[in-house]
Protein backbone atom coordinates (compact mmCIF):
# COMPACT_ATOMS: atom_id res chain seq x y z
CA UNK A 1 0.00 0.00 0.00
CA UNK A 2 1.31 3.48 -0.56
CA UNK A 3 0.81 6.41 1.12
CA UNK A 4 1.16 10.06 0.17
CA UNK A 5 0.19 13.17 2.02
CA UNK A 6 -1.57 16.12 0.79
CA UNK A 7 -4.83 17.38 0.01
CA UNK A 8 -4.42 18.52 -3.59
CA UNK A 9 -6.22 14.64 -4.70
CA UNK A 10 -8.89 14.59 -2.11
CA UNK A 11 -9.37 18.72 -2.46
CA UNK A 12 -10.29 18.15 -6.46
CA UNK A 13 -12.50 14.98 -5.01
CA UNK A 14 -14.47 16.34 -3.03
CA UNK A 15 -14.87 19.34 -5.33
CA UNK A 16 -16.36 16.99 -7.99
CA UNK A 17 -18.89 15.32 -5.32
CA UNK A 18 -20.27 18.52 -4.47
CA UNK A 19 -18.15 19.57 -1.80
CA UNK A 20 -19.23 17.53 0.95
CA UNK A 21 -17.30 18.80 3.92
CA UNK A 22 -19.01 21.87 3.79
CA UNK A 23 -22.19 20.58 4.92
CA UNK A 24 -21.54 18.94 7.93
CA UNK A 25 -22.40 19.62 11.23
CA UNK A 26 -20.19 21.42 13.86
CA UNK A 27 -16.76 19.43 13.75
CA UNK A 28 -14.16 18.62 16.48
CA UNK A 29 -10.95 17.62 14.55
CA UNK A 30 -8.57 15.42 16.63
CA UNK A 31 -5.08 14.83 15.77
CA UNK A 32 -1.80 13.68 17.79
CA UNK A 33 0.17 10.41 18.25
CA UNK A 34 -1.17 8.42 20.87
CA UNK A 35 -5.03 8.86 22.67
CA UNK A 36 -6.44 9.81 19.74
CA UNK A 37 -9.12 7.11 19.52
CA UNK A 38 -9.44 7.18 23.09
CA UNK A 39 -10.14 10.90 23.17
CA UNK A 40 -13.05 10.49 20.07
CA UNK A 41 -14.47 7.67 22.17
CA UNK A 42 -14.89 9.37 25.20
CA UNK A 43 -16.10 12.87 22.92
CA UNK A 44 -18.77 10.72 21.11
CA UNK A 45 -20.23 8.78 24.50
CA UNK A 46 -19.93 11.93 26.62
CA UNK A 47 -22.15 13.68 23.19
CA UNK A 48 -24.68 10.81 23.04
CA UNK A 49 -24.94 10.75 26.53
CA UNK A 50 -26.68 14.43 26.30
CA UNK A 51 -28.90 13.71 23.23
CA UNK A 52 -26.55 14.78 20.72
CA UNK A 53 -26.52 12.72 17.16
CA UNK A 54 -23.22 12.49 16.56
CA UNK A 55 -21.12 11.47 13.26
CA UNK A 56 -17.58 9.76 13.94
CA UNK A 57 -14.57 9.44 12.00
CA UNK A 58 -11.65 7.01 12.65
CA UNK A 59 -9.23 5.04 11.00
CA UNK A 60 -7.74 2.03 11.27
CA UNK A 61 -10.52 -0.16 11.55
CA UNK A 62 -10.36 -3.62 13.51
CA UNK A 63 -12.15 -6.43 11.81
CA UNK A 64 -14.82 -4.21 9.49
CA UNK A 65 -13.81 -1.53 7.30
CA UNK A 66 -17.80 -0.15 8.51
CA UNK A 67 -15.93 0.72 11.66
CA UNK A 68 -14.38 3.94 10.59
CA UNK A 69 -17.44 5.81 9.79
CA UNK A 70 -20.28 6.11 12.33
CA UNK A 71 -23.44 7.69 11.00
CA UNK A 72 -25.48 9.68 13.67
CA UNK A 73 -24.62 6.70 16.67
CA UNK A 74 -24.63 4.07 13.41
CA UNK A 75 -22.01 2.05 12.37
CA UNK A 76 -22.22 2.66 8.21
CA UNK A 77 -24.53 -1.03 6.33
CA UNK A 78 -22.55 -2.09 3.48
CA UNK A 79 -25.33 -1.09 0.88
CA UNK A 80 -24.78 2.51 1.89
CA UNK A 81 -20.70 2.14 1.75
CA UNK A 82 -21.24 0.29 -1.69
CA UNK A 83 -23.29 2.63 -3.53
CA UNK A 84 -20.92 5.75 -2.20
CA UNK A 85 -18.28 4.10 -2.96
CA UNK A 86 -18.99 3.63 -6.06
CA UNK A 87 -19.99 7.07 -6.39
CA UNK A 88 -16.78 8.34 -4.96
CA UNK A 89 -14.85 6.53 -7.74
CA UNK A 90 -17.30 7.66 -10.48
CA UNK A 91 -16.75 10.90 -9.44
CA UNK A 92 -12.61 10.44 -9.26
CA UNK A 93 -12.53 8.58 -12.83
CA UNK A 94 -8.74 7.77 -13.51
CA UNK A 95 -6.70 10.54 -11.52
CA UNK A 96 -4.87 9.12 -9.16
CA UNK A 97 -5.67 8.68 -5.61
CA UNK A 98 -4.94 7.28 -2.44
CA UNK A 99 -6.80 4.58 -0.08
CA UNK A 100 -7.41 7.05 2.81
CA UNK A 101 -8.20 10.71 0.30
CA UNK A 102 -11.00 7.99 -1.09
CA UNK A 103 -12.02 6.50 2.55
CA UNK A 104 -12.26 10.50 3.56
CA UNK A 105 -14.41 11.61 1.52
CA UNK A 106 -16.80 8.71 1.64
CA UNK A 107 -17.04 10.00 5.17
CA UNK A 108 -17.73 13.30 4.44
CA UNK A 109 -20.30 12.50 1.66
CA UNK A 110 -22.03 10.14 4.31
CA UNK A 111 -22.12 12.56 7.01
CA UNK A 112 -23.49 15.26 4.47
CA UNK A 113 -26.59 13.53 3.90
CA UNK A 114 -27.92 12.31 7.04
CA UNK A 115 -28.61 15.13 9.74
CA UNK A 116 -26.54 15.21 12.70
CA UNK A 117 -25.43 17.84 15.72
CA UNK A 118 -21.91 16.87 16.13
CA UNK A 119 -18.99 15.65 14.01
CA UNK A 120 -16.00 14.34 15.34
CA UNK A 121 -13.12 13.47 12.84
CA UNK A 122 -9.95 11.99 13.64
CA UNK A 123 -6.77 12.39 11.33
CA UNK A 124 -5.23 9.72 9.88
CA UNK A 125 -1.33 10.61 10.31
CA UNK A 126 0.35 14.09 10.92
CA UNK A 127 -2.36 16.65 10.34
CA UNK A 128 -1.10 19.07 8.16
CA UNK A 129 -1.13 17.41 5.09
CA UNK A 130 -3.86 14.74 6.22
CA UNK A 131 -6.66 14.36 3.97
CA UNK A 132 -8.68 15.38 7.02
CA UNK A 133 -7.46 18.57 7.21
CA UNK A 134 -10.14 20.03 4.67
CA UNK A 135 -12.63 21.29 7.27
CA UNK A 136 -13.00 23.41 9.26
CA UNK A 137 -13.95 22.50 13.00
CA UNK A 138 -15.64 24.05 15.69
CA UNK A 139 -12.56 22.69 18.17
CA UNK A 140 -9.45 21.50 17.38
CA UNK A 141 -7.55 18.61 19.58
CA UNK A 142 -4.25 17.31 19.98
CA UNK A 143 -3.27 14.49 21.71
CA UNK A 144 0.13 13.44 23.38
CA UNK A 145 2.69 13.93 20.02
CA UNK A 146 5.55 11.25 20.43
CA UNK A 147 7.45 9.38 17.52
CA UNK A 148 5.44 7.43 14.85
CA UNK A 149 5.07 7.27 11.22
CA UNK A 150 8.49 8.63 11.11
CA UNK A 151 9.16 7.55 7.81
CA UNK A 152 6.48 10.56 6.65
CA UNK A 153 6.69 12.50 9.60
CA UNK A 154 10.79 12.78 10.04
CA UNK A 155 12.26 11.60 13.01
CA UNK A 156 12.66 15.05 15.05
CA UNK A 157 9.91 15.42 17.51
CA UNK A 158 9.60 19.35 16.49
CA UNK A 159 8.87 18.26 13.05
CA UNK A 160 6.53 15.82 14.07
CA UNK A 161 4.85 18.60 15.85
CA UNK A 162 4.87 20.95 13.64
CA UNK A 163 2.80 18.46 11.05
CA UNK A 164 0.27 17.40 13.61
CA UNK A 165 -0.19 21.50 14.85
CA UNK A 166 -0.97 21.80 10.94
CA UNK A 167 -5.02 21.27 11.70
CA UNK A 168 -4.88 24.80 13.83
CA UNK A 169 -7.25 26.73 12.16
CA UNK A 170 -7.90 30.75 12.60
CA UNK A 171 -9.56 31.64 15.77
CA UNK A 172 -10.63 28.11 16.36
CA UNK A 173 -10.08 27.00 19.84
CA UNK A 174 -7.05 24.01 20.45
CA UNK A 175 -7.62 21.37 23.42
CA UNK A 176 -3.96 20.48 24.25
CA UNK A 177 -3.40 17.34 25.80
CA UNK A 178 -0.24 16.46 27.75
CA UNK A 179 2.76 17.47 25.80
CA UNK A 180 6.57 17.13 25.92
CA UNK A 181 8.17 20.57 26.60
CA UNK A 182 9.24 20.78 22.69
CA UNK A 183 5.90 19.71 21.42
CA UNK A 184 4.26 22.06 23.65
CA UNK A 185 6.46 25.18 22.28
CA UNK A 186 5.34 24.24 18.68
CA UNK A 187 2.32 24.30 19.26
CA UNK A 188 1.97 27.31 20.81
CA UNK A 189 3.66 29.26 18.09
CA UNK A 190 1.41 28.10 15.91
CA UNK A 191 -1.65 28.98 17.65
CA UNK A 192 -0.13 32.43 18.07
CA UNK A 193 0.57 32.72 14.44
CA UNK A 194 -3.28 32.32 14.00
CA UNK A 195 -4.92 34.15 16.64
CA UNK A 196 -6.32 30.77 17.86
CA UNK A 197 -7.26 30.21 21.83
CA UNK A 198 -5.11 27.43 23.61
CA UNK A 199 -6.52 25.64 26.95
CA UNK A 200 -3.68 22.97 27.83
CA UNK A 201 -3.27 20.21 29.95
CA UNK A 202 -1.18 21.78 32.81
CA UNK A 203 -2.45 25.54 31.90
CA UNK A 204 -5.60 26.41 31.19
CA UNK A 205 -6.78 23.54 32.89
CA UNK A 206 -6.01 20.92 35.24
CA UNK A 207 -6.22 17.08 35.94
CA UNK A 208 -5.53 15.42 39.34
CA UNK A 209 -6.25 11.74 39.55
CA UNK A 210 -8.47 10.82 42.96
CA UNK A 211 -9.43 7.66 44.80
CA UNK A 212 -12.53 7.56 43.28
CA UNK A 213 -11.13 8.84 39.79
CA UNK A 214 -10.06 12.03 39.10
CA UNK A 215 -10.76 15.94 39.27
CA UNK A 216 -10.44 18.50 36.57
CA UNK A 217 -9.97 21.88 37.24
CA UNK A 218 -10.51 24.98 35.10
CA UNK A 219 -11.57 28.76 35.34
CA UNK A 220 -15.00 27.64 34.18
CA UNK A 221 -15.82 24.85 36.25
CA UNK A 222 -14.13 21.98 38.77
CA UNK A 223 -15.60 18.85 38.64
CA UNK A 224 -14.55 15.35 40.86
CA UNK A 225 -15.65 12.50 38.37
CA UNK A 226 -15.57 9.08 38.77
CA UNK A 227 -12.76 6.68 36.56
CA UNK A 228 -13.57 5.62 33.32
CA UNK A 229 -14.47 2.42 32.61
CA UNK A 230 -11.31 1.74 29.99
CA UNK A 231 -8.26 0.71 32.04
CA UNK A 232 -4.83 2.33 32.23
CA UNK A 233 -3.56 5.45 34.00
CA UNK A 234 -3.24 7.16 30.66
CA UNK A 235 -7.03 7.23 30.09
CA UNK A 236 -7.36 9.46 33.54
CA UNK A 237 -5.38 12.14 30.61
CA UNK A 238 -7.48 10.83 27.90
CA UNK A 239 -10.62 11.75 29.78
CA UNK A 240 -10.09 14.99 31.01
CA UNK A 241 -9.05 16.17 27.59
CA UNK A 242 -12.32 15.05 26.35
CA UNK A 243 -13.80 17.52 29.14
CA UNK A 244 -11.82 20.28 28.50
CA UNK A 245 -13.17 19.51 24.41
CA UNK A 246 -16.65 19.34 26.08
CA UNK A 247 -15.88 22.91 27.69
CA UNK A 248 -15.35 24.42 24.47
CA UNK A 249 -18.49 23.03 22.68
CA UNK A 250 -20.63 24.02 25.55
CA UNK A 251 -19.24 27.83 24.60
CA UNK A 252 -19.82 26.94 21.14
CA UNK A 253 -23.52 26.17 22.51
CA UNK A 254 -23.84 23.10 22.97
CA UNK A 255 -25.75 21.61 26.10
CA UNK A 256 -23.64 18.73 27.56
CA UNK A 257 -24.45 18.60 31.47
CA UNK A 258 -21.81 17.02 34.24
CA UNK A 259 -24.48 14.25 34.35
CA UNK A 260 -23.53 13.87 30.70
CA UNK A 261 -20.17 13.78 31.39
CA UNK A 262 -20.28 11.12 33.95
CA UNK A 263 -22.92 9.00 32.02
CA UNK A 264 -20.24 9.07 29.48
CA UNK A 265 -16.99 8.01 30.85
CA UNK A 266 -19.18 5.54 32.05
CA UNK A 267 -20.17 3.63 29.12
CA UNK A 268 -17.40 4.69 27.11
CA UNK A 269 -16.32 1.63 24.37
CA UNK A 270 -13.25 1.70 22.66
CA UNK A 271 -11.88 -2.32 21.54
CA UNK A 272 -8.21 -2.97 21.19
CA UNK A 273 -7.29 -0.61 23.92
CA UNK A 274 -5.66 -2.48 27.26
CA UNK A 275 -9.00 -4.43 26.61
CA UNK A 276 -9.75 -7.66 28.72
CA UNK A 277 -10.87 -10.56 26.64
CA UNK A 278 -13.25 -12.77 29.02
CA UNK A 279 -14.82 -15.25 26.78
CA UNK A 280 -14.55 -16.41 23.28
CA UNK A 281 -11.74 -19.57 21.66
CA UNK A 282 -8.86 -17.71 23.00
CA UNK A 283 -10.08 -16.68 26.18
CA UNK A 284 -11.22 -20.05 26.63
CA UNK A 285 -8.07 -21.49 25.61
CA UNK A 286 -6.32 -20.50 29.36
CA UNK A 287 -6.40 -22.38 32.54
CA UNK A 288 -8.80 -20.83 34.98
CA UNK A 289 -7.32 -17.85 36.88
CA UNK A 290 -5.58 -16.59 34.16
CA UNK A 291 -5.93 -13.22 32.17
CA UNK A 292 -6.31 -12.74 28.15
CA UNK A 293 -5.66 -8.82 27.58
CA UNK A 294 -5.32 -7.33 24.15
CA UNK A 295 -3.76 -3.66 23.19
CA UNK A 296 -3.06 -2.07 19.42
CA UNK A 297 0.36 0.06 20.84
CA UNK A 298 3.20 -0.04 18.91
CA UNK A 299 5.57 2.92 19.62
CA UNK A 300 7.95 3.58 22.32
CA UNK A 301 5.03 6.00 24.22
CA UNK A 302 2.52 2.59 24.07
CA UNK A 303 5.35 0.66 25.52
CA UNK A 304 5.64 2.99 28.38
CA UNK A 305 1.62 3.67 29.19
CA UNK A 306 1.78 -0.39 28.88
CA UNK A 307 4.52 -0.79 31.26
CA UNK A 308 2.52 1.47 33.70
CA UNK A 309 -0.17 -1.03 33.79
CA UNK A 310 2.55 -3.75 34.02
CA UNK A 311 4.16 -2.21 37.35
CA UNK A 312 0.18 -1.83 38.69
CA UNK A 313 -0.45 -5.43 38.52
CA UNK A 314 3.16 -6.26 39.58
CA UNK A 315 1.43 -5.02 42.79
CA UNK A 316 -1.04 -7.04 43.29
CA UNK A 317 -0.82 -9.49 46.31
CA UNK A 318 -0.09 -12.68 44.21
CA UNK A 319 0.57 -11.23 40.83
CA UNK A 320 0.40 -13.80 37.71
CA UNK A 321 3.54 -13.72 35.54
CA UNK A 322 3.32 -11.43 32.30
CA UNK A 323 3.71 -12.95 28.66
CA UNK A 324 3.75 -10.73 25.61
CA UNK A 325 2.45 -11.94 22.57
CA UNK A 326 3.07 -9.39 19.65
CA UNK A 327 3.51 -8.56 16.17
CA UNK A 328 4.78 -5.26 14.68
CA UNK A 329 5.03 -3.46 11.31
CA UNK A 330 9.06 -2.89 10.38
CA UNK A 331 8.01 0.88 10.33
CA UNK A 332 7.67 1.06 13.99
CA UNK A 333 10.31 0.85 16.57
CA UNK A 334 10.20 -2.58 18.24
CA UNK A 335 12.81 -2.61 20.57
CA UNK A 336 11.69 0.59 21.48
CA UNK A 337 8.07 -0.40 22.29
CA UNK A 338 9.15 -3.61 23.92
CA UNK A 339 12.08 -1.80 26.26
CA UNK A 340 10.19 -0.35 29.04
CA UNK A 341 8.05 -3.80 29.26
CA UNK A 342 11.18 -6.33 29.18
CA UNK A 343 11.32 -5.60 33.17
CA UNK A 344 7.81 -6.64 33.85
CA UNK A 345 7.42 -9.67 30.98
CA UNK A 346 8.51 -13.22 31.79
CA UNK A 347 8.33 -13.93 28.24
CA UNK A 348 7.13 -13.54 24.61
CA UNK A 349 6.48 -15.19 21.84
CA UNK A 350 6.45 -13.56 18.58
CA UNK A 351 3.94 -13.79 16.00
CA UNK A 352 3.34 -13.33 11.68
CA UNK A 353 1.36 -9.88 11.28
CA UNK A 354 -1.98 -10.03 9.19
CA UNK A 355 -1.18 -10.35 5.58
CA UNK A 356 -0.98 -7.30 3.33
CA UNK A 357 1.41 -5.28 5.37
CA UNK A 358 5.64 -5.04 5.34
CA UNK A 359 6.10 -6.74 8.90
CA UNK A 360 8.81 -8.37 11.08
CA UNK A 361 8.83 -12.34 10.87
CA UNK A 362 8.90 -13.87 14.18
CA UNK A 363 12.28 -14.60 14.16
CA UNK A 364 13.11 -10.90 13.61
CA UNK A 365 10.64 -9.93 15.99
CA UNK A 366 12.85 -12.42 18.37
CA UNK A 367 15.46 -10.56 17.71
CA UNK A 368 14.39 -7.29 18.35
CA UNK A 369 13.15 -8.40 21.78
CA UNK A 370 16.66 -10.16 22.47
CA UNK A 371 18.30 -6.89 21.73
CA UNK A 372 15.93 -5.58 25.21
CA UNK A 373 16.88 -8.05 27.23
CA UNK A 374 13.14 -10.30 26.36
CA UNK A 375 13.47 -13.73 26.27
CA UNK A 376 11.60 -14.31 22.95
CA UNK A 377 10.30 -17.39 21.32
CA UNK A 378 8.53 -17.74 17.33
CA UNK A 379 5.43 -19.31 17.36
CA UNK A 380 3.26 -20.10 13.79
CA UNK A 381 0.14 -17.52 15.40
CA UNK A 382 -1.71 -16.56 18.04
CA UNK A 383 -3.24 -19.59 18.78
CA UNK A 384 -0.02 -21.60 18.79
CA UNK A 385 1.46 -18.91 20.92
CA UNK A 386 -0.94 -19.58 23.73
CA UNK A 387 -0.27 -23.46 23.13
CA UNK A 388 3.39 -22.64 23.77
CA UNK A 389 3.03 -20.67 26.55
CA UNK A 390 0.46 -23.09 28.30
CA UNK A 391 3.32 -26.23 27.84
CA UNK A 392 6.14 -24.41 29.20
CA UNK A 393 5.07 -21.70 31.61
CA UNK A 394 3.47 -21.95 34.72
CA UNK A 395 -0.22 -21.48 35.28
CA UNK A 396 -1.86 -19.24 35.75
CA UNK A 397 -0.81 -16.04 33.67
CA UNK A 398 -1.42 -13.39 32.12
CA UNK A 399 -1.28 -12.88 28.55
CA UNK A 400 -0.64 -9.47 26.93
CA UNK A 401 -1.57 -9.41 23.03
CA UNK A 402 0.15 -6.26 21.74
CA UNK A 403 2.27 -4.46 19.08
CA UNK A 404 -0.50 -3.50 16.40
CA UNK A 405 -3.78 -2.57 15.49
CA UNK A 406 -3.49 -5.11 12.91
CA UNK A 407 -2.55 -8.00 14.77
CA UNK A 408 -5.80 -6.53 17.24
CA UNK A 409 -8.43 -6.85 14.72
CA UNK A 410 -6.99 -10.14 13.91
CA UNK A 411 -7.14 -11.52 17.13
CA UNK A 412 -10.45 -10.02 17.94
CA UNK A 413 -12.07 -11.66 14.35
CA UNK A 414 -10.72 -14.56 15.69
CA UNK A 415 -11.91 -14.53 19.48
CA UNK A 416 -15.20 -13.86 18.24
Amino acid sequence: MVITLGLERIERLLKRLGSPEKKLPPLVHVAGTNGKGSLVAYLRAMAEAAGYRVHVYTSPHLVRFNERIRIAGRLIDDHALDEMLTECEEANGDTPISFFDITTALAFLAFSRVPADLGIIEVGMGGRHDSTNVIEPAVSAITPIGYDHTGFLGDKLEGIAGEKAGIIKRAVPVVVGRQRDVSATVIAAEAAKLAAPLFRMGREWQVTPTAAGFRYESDLSTLDLPAPTLIGAHQIDNAATAVACIERLRAAGFSIDDRAVRQGLASVDWPARLQRLTKGPLADALPPGSELWLDGGHNEDCGLVLARQASEWAKEPAPLPLHLVFSMMTTKDASGFLRPLARYAQSARAVPFPEGHSAYTPAEACAKAAEVGLDCAPANDIGAALEDLLASQPAPMRVLICGSLYLAGAVLARNG
